[in-house]
């Protein structure tokens, strides 16, 4: 007798297919299949039983031992349809089960040592009675005792639990507290893992070993049996939301999941988001661990590193102390300039400027990754001598290194951090003040605890406030706060920000504090129909013919803004016009019914479309 059946190919846009058995399968099973044109079998998953169709199938191949159970088939349903992908593409982040591995049932007791003082029990308790809390704790008040006095708890009662954090916040440190509470049974989880080590971590959940995952957004999707616990910590950063398909938010999927299956969640942030803010019920914990008085001084001067800024920086090393130097823009200088034409030097695939690598001897797009020579003279006048504009984390290490010789100065981005080991090393190296100072981007900012930092410089701060979103002061003051609270975490700190918006700065970190901030925010935000308060979308077109592409969108213009439901809020060229040898446009929209607005966008059936739900544009 032969079975029909509905497959899924896994990572795949495509349409389900129909395949043929001659047997039962089960449900949600992980089996492979020939596609007409691939020598290679493709991964997929079994979705439904359906009857005999009216043309001829294909049998499938081969039924391995792993499965997708209900939970994550409902799951991907729903990211699927929520963030406007396939349902291979939304299935094919998730990890199966392994029906060969027996799972192990023996009990292991967790005892940590950690004493919670009055105000941090205080939020403990509150974030008991609440099934999904927010924790808007500030910085170095102790929100890490909280999450493991919580997790030891769950996993002693049978449960386990995952940690989500900023990639680049899983640090030694951070790996050193949990194991020395959860040994064996704890797992980091991060892109910078390899392949043999995700494989023992695998083996460590299918057999119940791991009841504790501490990892960045995908460990979301990894086969935890009897999941009871969900901590999101800094829940506020942006590399929660995925830059590829499907586009989804491990925070805000964190808390649908929680809500949808009666999960206990915490976020925490001491920065939190407008949207946890205004959703969540949440406990403020201003208490701080040490005793810290941090001075904040402002810098409106042009230069890179002023005389005030390098004269602090000396000071602070004197006294054996160490400085962190945080600014936007990665590599030597953001900007080639052409001082006869005033062109800049462009990526030929991408509508960008190149960004100079001095060590490198190259400039670089930051997008597509396409490298060539430094130029002697403009590409596009071939007269004019090139200037360099915004200055970078590369060109601030070296002008360090020349002004202070006899010092350790590194550089901390994604151009310098690389592997999982080098991030170790170099925190590490910090940790133990072998590092004077530390230059690095946003990664700075992620939740690091030392605390031999006296001083805090920003520099660059400007360009996110500036940037066309209405995220911008959110991200900035957010971004500013996180940064600041790296200085003076024991003892005093001092904090130097390069800005020409010292009143905006100055009122919310001297004056008021960031909930005030949030509350305001809101009002802003209700006054101008932004999120929370309503949907936003982008949707992209790409495609390497310009007026092809071009056409694609005015098409879906169109059509959008005759539907009643949705407000186009604009259209046109993306900020990025060209990446990758593809030309790009969008069309930005915006709704207060969540359901039309779906089905809108599902509407849209072109090669040329990537939907951004929840954009922030």
């Amino acid at each position: 007798m032969k079975y029909y059946y509905e497959v899924s190919l896994l990572k795949s846009p495509l349409n389900p297919l129909t395949y043929e058995y001659d047997a039962k399968i089960d449900i949600g099973s992980k089996v492979f299949v020939k596609l007409r044109n691939r020598k290679k079998l493709s991964d997929a998953v079994i979705i439904k039983e359906v009857e005999k169709p009216d043309f001829k199938c294909v049998k499938i191949d081969e039924i391995s031992s792993f499965y997708f159970d209900n939970k994550m088939l409902e799951l991907a349903t729903f990211i699927s349809q929520y963030y406007v992908c396939s349902f291979g593409e939304a299935i094919g982040t998730f990890i199966p089960y392994n029906k060969e591995i027996i799972e192990n049932t023996d009990e292991v007791e967790f005892q940590s040592e950690i004493k919670l003082s009055s105000e941090q029990n205080k939020a403990y308790d509150f974030l008991e009675e609440k099934k999904q809390a927010l924790l808007f704790a500030n910085t170095g008040s102790g929100k890490t005792e909280i999450y493991i006095k919580t997790i030891e708890k769950i996993l002693n009662s049978g449960g386990s639990a995952i940690l989500l954090m900023p990639e680049i916040s899983l640090t030694p440190q951070m790996q050193k507290r949990l194991e020395k509470v959860f040994s064996t049974s704890v797992a980091i989880w991060h892109s910078k893992v390899t392949k043999k080590k995700k494989e023992e971590i695998l083996e460590g959940i299918y057999s119940g070993r791991i009841k504790l995952v501490a990892g960045a957004r995908s460990a979301l999707f990894l086969p935890l049996k009897n999941l009871e616990l969900i901590v999101v910590d800094e829940e506020h950063d942006e590399s929660y939301k995925s830059d590829s398909k499907p586009r989804y938010h491990a925070k805000d999927l964190s808390l649908y999941i929680a809500k949808k299956y009666n999960i206990r969640l915490i976020l925490g942030s001491a920065t939190a988001s407008i949207s946890s803010f205004q959703k969540l019920p949440y406990y403020r914990l201003n208490e701080t661990f040490f005793d810290t008085t941090k001075k904040i001084v402002f810098d409106d001067s042009s230069q890179d590193l002023s005389s005030k800024v390098l004269n602090k920086i000396r000071e602070v090393l004197n006294n054996n102390a160490q400085v962190i130097i945080f600014l936007p823009t990665r590599a030597n200088f953001k900007y080639q300039i052409c001082t006869s034409c005033g062109k800049s030097v462009q990526c030929p695939y991408c509508s960008v400027s190149m960004s100079l690598h001095k060590n490198d001897r190259a400039l670089k797009c930051h997008y597509c990754g396409w490298t060539t020579k430094i130029p002697e003279f403009c590409p596009s006048c071939n007269t004019g001598i090139i200037h360099n504009l915004r200055v970078g984390t590369a060109e601030i290490e070296t002008q360090l290194n020349e002004l202070f010789p006899q010092k350790n100065i590194k550089r901390f981005d994604r151009d310098e951090i690389k592997t999982d080991a080098k991030l170790k090393s170099v925190l590490n190296d910090f940790n133990k003040n072998k590092i004077d100072i530390l230059v690095g981007t946003q990664m700075l900012s992620k939740g690091h605890d030392y605390h031999n930092v006296k001083l805090a410089v920003v520099l660059g701060i400007d360009s996110i406030l500036n940037m066309n979103s209405y995220k911008a002061r959110e991200r900035a003051l957010s971004l500013l706060i996180q940064i600041a609270g790296r200085s003076g975490r024991k003892g005093e700190g001092e904090v130097i920000i390069q800005t020409q918006n010292e009143e905006f700065f100055d009122y919310y970190l001297k004056q008021s504090d960031y909930e005030e901030f949030l509350e305001g925010e809101l009002i802003f935000r209700e006054d101008t129909s932004y999120p929370p308060f309503l949907k936003m979308a982008k949707i992209i077109f790409a495609h390497t013919n310009g007026l092809k592409v071009k056409d694609e969108m005015d098409k879906y213009l169109n059509i959008l803004r005759q539907n009643n439901h949705i407000e186009v809020v604009g259209f046109g060229q993306s900020g990025i016009f060209k990446m990758a040898n593809r030309y790009r446009y969008e069309i930005i929209i915006r709704s207060n019914n969540i359901k039309q607005m779906l089905v809108a966008l599902h509407s849209i059936d072109s090669t040329m479309v990537t939907i951004d739900m929840d954009t922030t544009y």
